[in-house]
């Protein structure tokens, strides 16, 4: 089988060609990364990366990760402007068998991939084998699903939209920021403080908090990290408050499943914040949960090192037995 496996995101997308009859038998063929803004459609995406294989052979499947809730093969993502529906793809870019999936339930496929190599452990605990397992990660949005063993071991994967809970502050600080961006978003999710998206309000609310000047233009999470290089001590203070914000973030997953069997912090900011994550600020952020401080304490927490995880979870879930 000629197979195209994809991991959709708000900022980035990369796409695999493999083949192969199963999981053990495949081959990749060609893989590379798009900015996603460089595309009006997921059918202009697919496009130029067939175009850029410039392979013999016609794809004859598609599989892609896409981040927002799915609805009969129908979907509008949450942070890019596309609307995406699977039989329309069949037709439009003659692909016999067109199929979508959560990205992070990809991404929690993903996980049986990986080797010591791809994670550090964040809070170093014993793994249970057979343990509910969890995966959560801050890139341009925030997601989350969780995996759970069946009769035969097999981890079963499960898509949420758990990222869009909403925010509970933690301590006062927290509580004027969840004020501010309720006057600006009305509602205000965990999404809105613990992602890609959320940087440029944290910045600015601590601009603000320190009455110093805001700035003219949004600040992403590349442009944060550089304020805070040079020494800008609104910016140092931000990604501390994203740290705590996600670490917070992080313990409420290990209390709402308990993943025994692993809980995994993935997506792009943990990887490139590895140090901040590493650090016993998070850990004291996730742990900070009263008569349960124990609970998150015994979950075995690792932070995903391979930017890959999402397409080897798109490429496991296509060859995937039913």
């Amino acid at each position: 089988m000629e197979l195209i496996a994809g991991d959709v995101g708000g900022t980035k997308c990369r796409l695999a060609w493999v083949t192969g009859e199963s999981e053990d038998s495949q081959q990749l063929r060609f893989e590379r990364e798009y900015a996603s803004a460089a595309f009006a459609t997921a059918d202009d995406l697919v496009r130029q990366f067939i175009a850029d294989a410039r392979l013999p052979v016609s794809p004859e499947g598609l599989l892609l990760a896409l981040p927002g809730p799915l609805h009969a093969q129908h979907a509008t993502l949450t942070n890019l402007d596309w609307t995406l529906d699977a039989a329309d793809m069949r037709a439009t870019l003659d692909i016999s068998s067109v199929r979508f999936v959560n990205d992070f339930q990809a991404a929690a496929a993903g996980v049986a991939t990986l080797g010591a190599a791809d994670v550090v452990a964040l809070n170093p605990q014993p793994v249970e084998p057979g343990g509910v397992r969890a995966i959560t990660g801050a890139g341009t949005g925030l997601g989350l699903a969780f995996m759970l063993a069946d009769g035969s071991g097999r981890y079963r994967h499960y898509a949420s939209e758990g990222g869009h809970i909403d925010f509970a502050p933690a301590n006062d600080r927290q509580a004027r920021l969840l004020e501010g961006l309720r006057a600006t978003h009305g509602h205000v999710s965990w999404e809105r403080v613990v992602s890609g998206l959320a940087m440029n309000d944290l910045y600015r609310f601590c601009c603000a908090e320190q009455n110093t000047a805001l700035p003219d233009v949004p600040v992403d999470g590349a442009g944060l990290v550089v304020r805070a290089e040079s020494g800008d001590p609104a910016a140092l203070t931000a990604l501390d408050l994203f740290i705590d914000l996600y670490g917070a973030w992080v313990g409420n997953v290990a209390l709402l499943v308990q993943p025994r069997g692993g809980l995994y912090v993935a997506g792009g900011i943990a990887a490139h914040l590895q140090a901040r994550m590493q650090s016993p600020r998070f850990m004291a952020a996730a742990t900070d949960k009263g008569r349960m401080r124990s609970v998150v304490g015994r979950t075995p927490i690792f932070l995903v090192t391979n930017s890959r995880l999402g397409v080897l979870g798109a490429i496991a879930t296509a060859f995937a037995p039913p």
